[in-house]
């Protein structure tokens, strides 16, 4: 028994060195990349900058479409530590939070996107899943249509960002028409889901006329 609970408690410190490492690598990418945000970023400059060495790169993160894609993991984690903190089931403030979620760290966040072959679902499993327990939530409290199939309406939010958030990234829109394009599409989810008590305050933010 004993041998055993030293070899647990090796493997588990193997296990806490890898993620130090790993941590340190992914934080040695986000420091290049803000220093020079168009700069190439190699397996080698990475590690140079994280003290490892390149085989400890490629080991614990992989090759660069990797790399990309830890980093939007990163995100993701953060976004839903965000959320959770919030603890709120209010749609717009998973939207606001996602948003600001990319603009708050616009270098490394444009990078990630532009590198990441599969960055359409870095709005997948991070907002998503908030989004459609909100949305749930407001079709309970009366808000939408007890008809209305509010995981399709969130889907339909989330491919909307997605969309703004390439806008975004390759500089067609700025960070309040990104927040603003965002919240449109939710209004516009919320607007065409409103049960009749609800209707004309769900429809007022799309009679502004305001250009999104």
């Amino acid at each position: 028994m004993r041998t055993n609970r030293v070899q647990s408690a090796g493997g588990g410190l193997r296990e806490q060195h890898k993620a130090r490492r790993r941590t340190r690598i992914l934080d040695a990418t986000r420091e290049l990349l803000r220093e020079d945000p168009e700069s190439v970023i190699t397996t080698e400059r990475i590690a140079e900058r994280a003290e490892v060495s390149p085989a400890t790169v490629y080991n614990l993160i992989g090759p660069r479409e990797k790399i990309w894609k830890a980093l939007a993991e990163g995100f993701l984690d953060d976004l839903e530590g965000r959320l959770s903190a919030l603890g709120t089931g209010d749609p717009q403030e998973v939207v606001r939070s996602t948003v600001r979620l990319f603009v708050d760290d616009p270098v490394v966040s444009r990078r990630m996107v532009r590198g990441w072959q599969e960055s359409g679902l870095v709005l997948d499993r991070g907002p998503l899943d908030p989004l459609r327990r909100a949305m749930a939530d407001a079709r309970i409290r009366g808000l939408l249509r007890a008809d209305v199939g509010t995981d399709a309406l969130a889907a339909v939010v989330s491919a909307s960002c997605v969309g703004a958030m390439h806008q975004w990234v390759v500089g067609l829109i700025d960070d309040d028409r990104f927040l603003a394009r965002a919240l449109f599409a939710l209004d516009v989810a919320l607007a065409a889901a409103a049960a009749d008590p609800y209707r004309d305050q769900l429809l007022a933010p799309l009679r502004t006329g305001d250009a999104v």
